[in-house]
Order: C-alpha cells, then sequence, then structure tokens
C-alpha cells in the first residue's frame, strides 16, 4: 500500500510539472479553497497565529489573509511539481532569482555563509532555484515519517549540482562540517522547536521559543548570515526571490539572545510585505515561559 501510495504521488507531481502553467494554477486556487474547509484545525492555527501577530487588524482582514494564505499554500505544493520533476527552463520560467552571485563571491573568499530562510511559502522554490545557481550546498531538513515519502522529497530537493542534506535529528552537529569546508548552509531557525537550545524573545510582540543556533554558528564561524525572502506572486503565478546582503555586524558584540532577538525583528519586517505567505499554519508559540498559559 505505502509503495502504490508513493508511486501515485509521483505520478501526480510528474503531472504537474507536464501540465500548462494556467492549468496548473487552476488546480492550486480549487485547492486553496478546500484547504481551510477541511483542515479546519489548520486553519484554526492560522486564525489564531494571525490574531495574535496582527491585533491592530479587522477580524475581515485577517479573514482575507487565511484564505490568501491557503491559496498560497496550496499553490506552493502543486509547483513542487515542477520544482522536482519539471525542466530547469520551466523552473527558471516559474522562479526568478537575484543576489545568488553574493553566495558564490563570499564562499569564493573562504567565507562560511548561513543561508537565513525563513519558513515564507516560497520557501521551496527558492530552495530549488537556488542550488541551480550554487555549485555545493548543505540543507537542514526534517525527515518525513514515510520512509518512501522521504526518499521522493529528498530526491526532489537535491536534483542540481551537489546539494547535502543534513536530517534535524543530527543536530547542527553535521552542519559544522560544511560550514568549515566551506560550504553554504540552507538554514531554517524560525520555527518553535521548543526550550532545548531556544532563548524567548518577541515576534510580534508574542513571545516565542527562538533557536540560538543562527547567532552561535555566525559567531564561532564569523559566518556571514544572508537573508533569502522571496514571495509568490498570485497575478503572474510565479515565484520572485532574494538573496539579500549579509546582515550587518550579526552577532557583533550583542548577546547570542539580543542577536536572535534582532533576527525575530528582521524576520517581523520581511513578514510584514505580504502577511498571508508566512507559513501560518506552524504553531509557532506552543510553547510557552514558564507560568504562561497556553496559546492554542
Amino acid at each position: 500500500m505505502t509503495d502504490f501510495k508513493t508511486r501515485a504521488l509521483v505520478s501526480l507531481l510528474k503531472w504537474f510539472g507536464r501540465i500548462t502553467p494556467s492549468t496548473r494554477l487552476r488546480i492550486g486556487a480549487c485547492l486553496g479553497w478546500l484547504a481551510p474547509r477541511l483542515a479546519k484545525s489548520r486553519a484554526r492555527i492560522v486564525r489564531r497565529n494571525l490574531e495574535l501577530c496582527f491585533p491592530d487588524q479587522t477580524e475581515a482582514v485577517r479573514e482575507r489573509w487565511l484564505a490568501e494564505h491557503f491559496h498560497a499554500l496550496a499553490q506552493s505544493i502543486v509547483d513542487r511539481g515542477v520544482l522536482w520533476y519539471g525542466t530547469p527552463e520551466a523552473i527558471k520560467e516559474m522562479v526568478t532569482l537575484t543576489g545568488a552571485e553574493r553566495i558564490n563571491a563570499m564562499t569564493a573568499e573562504g567565507r562560511s555563509v548561513i543561508l537565513l530562510a525563513p519558513h515564507f511559502i516560497a520557501l521551496d522554490a527558492a530552495a530549488t532555484r537556488l542550488t541551480m545557481e550554487v555549485p555545493s550546498a548543505a540543507t537542514m531538513y526534517t525527515p518525513q515519517s514515510d520512509p518512501h515519502i522521504d526518499a521522493v522529497v529528498a530526491a526532489g530537493r537535491a536534483r542540481f549540482n551537489e546539494v547535502f542534506l543534513v536530517s534535524r535529528k543530527d543536530g547542527v552537529r553535521e552542519l559544522l562540517r560544511h560550514l568549515r569546508a566551506p560550504r553554504p548552509v540552507y538554514y531554517l531557525p524560525d520555527m518553535d522547536f521548543g526550550r532545548q537550545g531556544s532563548v524567548f524573545v518577541p515576534f510580534f510582540g508574542v513571545q516565542a521559543a527562538t533557536l540560538l543556533a543562527t547567532a552561535q554558528l555566525a559567531k564561532k564561524w564569523n559566518a556571514a548570515v544572508m537573508p533569502i525572502v522571496g514571495f509568490w506572486n498570485p497575478e503572474t503565478g510565479r515565484y520572485h526571490v532574494d538573496v539579500l546582503p549579509p546582515l550587518a555586524d550579526f552577532p557583533g558584540e550583542s548577546s547570542l539572545e539580543d542577536a536572535t532577538a534582532r533576527l525575530n525583528r528582521e524576520l517581523e519586517s520581511w513578514v510584514r510585505r505580504c502577511p498571508s505567505q508566512y507559513y501560518w499554519v506552524h504553531r509557532r508559540f506552543k510553547t510557552r515561559p514558564p507560568g504562561e498559559p497556553k496559546l492554542y
């Protein structure tokens, strides 16, 4: 049954990779309309996150963002068919990229590079497009519970050039080998991974358990921290990804906690560009400081 499920998934993704962009967009719009109606528990999480982070917005605005969020999220899943099985030309047509030369220039100088990749809808599009321009890179990822599906995801994310997939279960130790190489590391630090290795710092005014690892690694290895920020345009169906210049003086003389709080402030500024395209289906505030009530 599992093999059948995997073959069916691969066949569907390959079909997504072959169909016209307009057909793919219609499928994404349909799935995006269905998603909050079928996945009601996830819709509640999105609604709660938007309520916590944007209390100054009206309920009508937040509900519009919720609908836009599920539309974009569904489209990003459909578009993995192009990213994982489409032609390189189709990927370049769907995902435009600026700033990749910054990564290669920094690596050529022998500098360690952390690609700071917050959980935006365009995350997978950004990762695939970057691997087409960066000769060798490493990325941390969370393995899927089903090993057959995990193999599909791993193969899809490592299509181009040399990509080392580092399981989050292995912690940051394996990442150090790549930073030492030096090899750019695609790092996703903005989820709630519990108390271990985290501090509570504000995210949109709410205390959020946030990993110290970005600041720790940057300080220890004098690594340049380059934000990767991407958005999907619902009018064109295309993604645009920017590799921003390295964060200035990071972490500098700041404490690790202050540097981590700065990262959340930077992230807030990127989220505000398009609030509906951050990964709100995650319970970002699940872990609470001692004595604080649960928020979900």
